[in-house]
């Protein structure tokens, strides 16, 4: 997590940046050698160049001439530079314009076309450094292309169009721009230690499946038979409780091994009497100063109001205490409003834009209409898009993140779940004014599709974290069209969990900014 005051220091960076940003972008200069990009002002940054004639390797030295062309001489000759390969391109395709993969938009920052952190479209670069004799020797071979940006302190802005991105008309420069993120590397998790099949959710959680004989041992066999004379080497049957923590497990080790994730894990126990213990982004939230447009003044903590009392009982007196010594300006409690019958059960019914200040609420007896304008009112948020959404049996919808998601520049819907014409329409008018969506069906509502998260992983690249149901369950053009979008998507078989449990993996996980 940041430290609030290094956060503070962000903020005044990015106000810097604003007041930057009439400059004029750094452009792509090209020559009979090859195309060059200056990335930044900053000593020891790289100019990147991509040669047209395409390389197989690295080179031994690069000559300085080659760099005069481009008009660069004397003392402006930059200190490095680094050349462009693709790592896995076949040896009869076209190299893409530089000009078409990479833009620097200002100090520090540089648009990145997300098609090219897939595995197989990665780009490297070879270094140089400027010697003595006049020519650029060859210091690095190989190195990613966005590793090496954050090597030199250059955040990447992943974005599904460079020349659109130039032009500011994509979410996520907009949010750079503002020094505003919609996802983190940090999240806090709680392990099912102490898991169970929690009744009272059950009441309203259509997705919700009884435990009863899904992982009971079978009957012993008849006495005196064959069957029960012979030694047994079967395995007894793992309890509910241990095979979601083997599940839940491997989820955590997607997360934290593979995409890089910091990961703050808590358990509880029986005597906590937290059943649903796991799902900890319905009872508390947190949000940096500047999100939603400047709306959110200060770095603020809020808990909220839960419907069933052993949900309640989440809000533990050891992990607030933990929340509140990182340090946030601002606590704001909710959680008073139980006592009214009056419920907001955080993230899961608050699905928010926080680069654009909207807050999505599919109103239930989880989520009250009149405190989600409250919140909205609290924090700062600029809108609010309330609508009533149901499954295919026509039961509500308990949570809102269970049929949609919104990342920085996409956003994953269940449309047809909206019964209404009217909330329909304004829902999609509202999301497709600054994302990319998806629209899923009530069948892959069902999977889960809904319930995933964009987080940024260990090299600051948006990715989505998903169920490995709702993986299977998206269409590959619609896994196409995320791609665009992120640098990955990430997903764990959590089957057992979401049967019983009646959540996916964006439950699992509440936010720390």
């Amino acid at each position: 997590m940041l430290h609030r005051v290094g956060r503070r220091l962000l903020q005044q960076a990015a106000a810097g940046y604003r007041q930057l940003s009439s400059l004029p972008k750094k452009a792509v200069t090209e020559t009979a050698f090859g195309e060059f990009l200056p990335l930044s002002d900053k000593a020891g940054v790289p100019v990147l160049v991509r040669l047209h004639e395409r390389q197989w390797g690295a080179l031994a030295r690069l000559p300085a001439a080659k760099l005069k062309e481009a008009g660069y001489a004397g003392d402006e000759l930059p200190s490095h530079v680094a050349v462009v390969r693709d790592a896995f391109g076949s040896h009869d395709d076209s190299q893409r314009s530089l000009a078409h993969e990479v833009a620097a938009l200002g100090p520090h920052k540089v648009a990145v076309a997300a098609e090219l952190t897939h595995p197989h479209n990665r780009l490297i670069v070879d270094n140089y450094e400027l010697s003595d004799d006049g020519s650029y020797r060859l210091s690095s071979v190989g190195t990613d292309m966005v590793r090496f940006f954050k090597q030199h302190d250059l955040h990447t802005i992943l974005v599904p169009d460079v020349l659109a991105a130039q032009d500011g008309l994509i979410t996520s420069v907009r949010g750079a721009q503002g020094g505003i993120k919609q996802s983190t590397n940090e999240v806090l998790m709680v392990a099912p230690t102490a898991f169970v099949f929690n009744a009272q959710a059950a009441q309203d959680n259509t997705f919700m499946n009884s435990a009863v004989n899904s992982f009971d041992p079978p009957p012993p066999p008849a006495a005196g038979s064959a069957a029960a004379q012979a030694p047994s080497s079967a395995q007894p049957p793992l309890s509910v409780t241990k095979r979601v923590l083997r599940e839940f497990a491997a989820l955590h080790h997607e997360l934290t091994e593979v995409a890089g994730v910091k990961v703050n894990l808590f358990q509880h126990s029986l005597e906590h009497g937290t059943p649903d213990a796991v799902f900890p982004n319905n009872w508390f939230s947190t949000h940096p100063a500047g999100e939603a447009a400047g709306g959110v003044k200060q770095d603020t903590l809020v808990f909220y109001p839960m419907k069933c009392p052993n949900r309640q009982a989440e809000r533990r007196a050891d992990i607030k205490d933990v929340l509140q010594h990182w340090g946030y300006d601002r606590t704001l409690d909710m959680s008073p409003f139980e006592s009214e019958g009056q419920y907001l059960e955080g993230t899961g019914v608050l699905v928010i834009d926080r680069i654009n200040g909207v807050a999505y609420v599919a109103l239930s007896e989880r989520a009250d209409r009149r405190l989600a304008q409250e919140w909205v009112s609290q924090l700062g948020y600029k809108d609010m898009v309330a609508f009533t959404a149901s499954d295919a049996a026509g039961n509500t919808v308990y949570h809102t993140n269970v049929m949609m998601a919104i990342g920085t520049d996409v956003a994953v819907v269940c449309l047809e779940s909206v019964a209404d014409e009217a909330e329909r329409r304004n829902l999609q008018q509202k999301l497709s004014q600054t994302h990319t969506i998806v629209d899923i069906t009530r069948a892959q509502m069902a999977a889960l599709c809904g319930n995933v998260l964009e987080l940024e992983d260990g090299r600051g690249l948006p990715v989505m974290a998903m169920s490995t149901q709702a993986y299977n369950a998206f269409t590959e053009d619609q896994k196409r069209v995320l791609r665009r979008h992120v640098a990955a998507l990430h997903h764990a078989n959590i089957d057992t969990l979401e049967r019983i449990g009646g959540g996916g993996v964006r439950c699992t996980l509440a936010e720390i900014f």
